[in-house]
């Protein structure tokens, strides 16, 4: 009797499992990922507060809380089968697993700017994960750094570095709403990068769950993963839980203002000058150019204004000679000046009326927004001729809805190499356009008519900028200029297309670190870094010589 019982507790095993595989196999794969994520809770943190399905009342409200672009948040917008708002990292390392065994797709979240909504949208079964509620951000102004968690708006990480310090600052963008996670392993471009770089030139450590559900820091990621998620995509690698970044100084007082041409004014003669001069300033001082269409003195009609904001680390005393003998067609005032703390021109690079509290940066919008836009880009090596801008101005004026922002180069910009981190675009760069086309209307008709404008424009541009390739920044997600489906098979034409023009001579690099750490190529999107096992054929002993 003895003998048989071993054989009895294998039958009822097999039994166990027999039955658990079939109730899997009729349950659906949401069903199965949801128990499948159960079982990978942990008791001390439950994922059963963090999972919103469609059955639920609040899931539409989570959805589009951190949906900026509407064309998304429409109705005939695709919806993923779950959200998971991780509440703890052991749900972020679930949530891969269970995805991944399931074969789900993710899309991570931690801002929700991606312009193309490749964070929270998909034409496959996806689930978002969404890790806004993962946003600590630990200030260590002794060692002059700070862990800052992929939720973390760029508002609370600005504010929390104002707390301890105001000598102190980051180099990030301008919106101070953008997650980190997304934002950081895109780049990170604001008006800092003259005098800094960018945020990636910047991070000196990161936390990434990786496709296995393994937290890698650093050292257990080793150095080609490090680099890769520094303006490679963070999302074609693993899921980014943190960034260490390195603080930079700042002045107790900087300087900023505003000054606004028309064409009518003198609008062209300063843009010209502008482009002569916006690379060769003081790397203290950044000036953006903002061109848009306003309207003009005479009624109905139309006419280009660009604003001029600049940001100088410094008091006005010292700005204005500088700009009075380099620049003196901006025509800067004493008036225009408007000294504060470094914290407090966040806000107001980003509209905020002046004397806003700073505690404004932690504010988050809780509605969706009802504007639609299309965002591309461009980078310029040349300067474009007076005669050109004249009929930039007029193709703007008759489409009346594209606009653009011009950030300059130079300084810190041009002393990184090309390759230290995947962002290429460095030396040889005069500036970067940003083409902004939005609208309000709703429909198909709408989207389908300004969408042409937006490529109407683009096209318009391609004799004053980039070519071969014709450059493009990843935070910047614009799928005209190539994509993939979402599905598992991949176009290597298509890959290269866009990998160029993000990455240029960087992508091979990219494609070799994906083979390594992700060969089943789980982490995917529209405009992912491609890797199956063809890629070593296409790579050959480069991606050999890094596998």
């Amino acid at each position: 009797m003895d003998i048989m019982k071993p054989f009895f507790l294998f039958l009822s095993i097999l039994t166990f499992v027999q039955s658990v595989h079939k109730a899997a196999s009729n349950s659906s794969p949401l069903e199965n990922f949801l128990q499948c994520l159960s079982n990978h809770s942990l008791p001390s943190n439950p994922t059963s507060n963090a999972i919103y399905t469609p059955n639920n009342s609040s899931f539409l409200s989570i959805l589009h809380m951190h949906t900026y672009n509407h064309r998304f948040s429409a109705p005939s917008a695709p919806k993923p089968l779950a959200i998971v708002t991780a509440l703890h990292e052991s749900h972020v390392q679930g949530t891969v697993t269970c995805a991944k065994y399931n074969g789900l797709q993710i899309r991570i979240r931690s801002g929700g700017h991606d312009t193309e909504g490749l964070s929270y949208v998909s034409d496959v079964p996806f689930i978002i994960l969404d890790m806004f509620n993962l946003n600590s951000v630990d200030v260590d102004i002794a060692n002059g750094t700070t862990w800052v968690q992929a939720g973390a708006t760029l508002g609370k990480v600005y504010y929390n570095i104002a707390e301890k310090s105001k000598v102190h600052g980051f180099p990030a963008g301008v919106c101070s709403t953008l997650g980190s996670g997304g934002h950081f392993s895109g780049g990170g471009y604001g008006n800092l990068m003259r005098k800094y770089g960018l945020s990636v030139d910047n991070i000196i450590d990161a936390q990434l769950v990786d496709v296995n559900g393994k937290i890698l820091d650093r050292k257990s990621m080793g150095e080609d993963l490090f680099w890769a998620i520094r303006g490679g995509g963070g999302a074609s690698f693993g899921v980014i839980l943190s960034w260490k970044i390195k603080l930079v100084q700042v002045t107790p007082m900087v300087t900023v203002f505003k000054v606004k041409k028309t064409v009518e004014e003198g609008a062209t003669d300063v843009v010209y000058k502008w482009q002569l001069i916006a690379t060769e300033l003081p790397e203290d001082l950044y000036i953006r150019a903002m061109p848009e269409v306003v309207n003009g003195t005479q009624s109905g009609k139309k006419t280009v204004q660009v604003t001029f904001i600049g940001l100088f680390l410094g008091q006005s005393d010292k700005l204005l000679p500088l700009l009075n003998e380099s620049f003196p067609e901006l025509g800067l005032l004493q008036s225009d000046c408007i000294e504060m703390p470094w914290v407090n021109s966040t806000l107001y690079w980003y509209s905020f009326p002046i004397g806003t509290p700073i505690e404004a940066l932690l504010d988050v919008p809780k509605e969706p927004t009802s504007n639609n836009f299309k965002t591309m880009s461009d980078y310029v090596k040349k300067l474009i001729p007076k005669t050109a801008l004249a009929s930039i101005w007029d193709f703007m004026i008759r489409s009346e809805s594209v606009r653009m922002e011009w950030n300059p180069y130079g300084g810190k910009m041009h002393e990184i190499s090309p390759s230290e981190t995947p962002f290429p675009h460095r030396a040889g760069n005069l500036f970067l356009i940003e083409y902004l086309t939005s609208w309000g209307e709703d429909g198909v008709e709408a989207k389908s008519h300004y969408l042409n404008i937006s490529s109407a424009f683009y096209q318009f541009m391609t004799p004053y900028v980039s070519n071969s390739p014709r450059e493009a920044f990843l935070n910047y997600r614009d799928l005209n200029i190539g994509a993939n489906l979402p599905s598992n098979a991949t176009s290597m034409d298509i890959a290269r297309i866009y990998g160029s023009k993000y990455f240029r001579g960087n992508f091979e690099r990219l494609m070799s670190v994906k083979f390594k750490v992700d060969p089943e190529n789980f982490f995917r999107n529209e405009q992912s870094i491609p890797c199956k096992k063809i890629c070593c054929v296409i790579l050959n002993d480069k991606c050999k010589s890094h596998i």
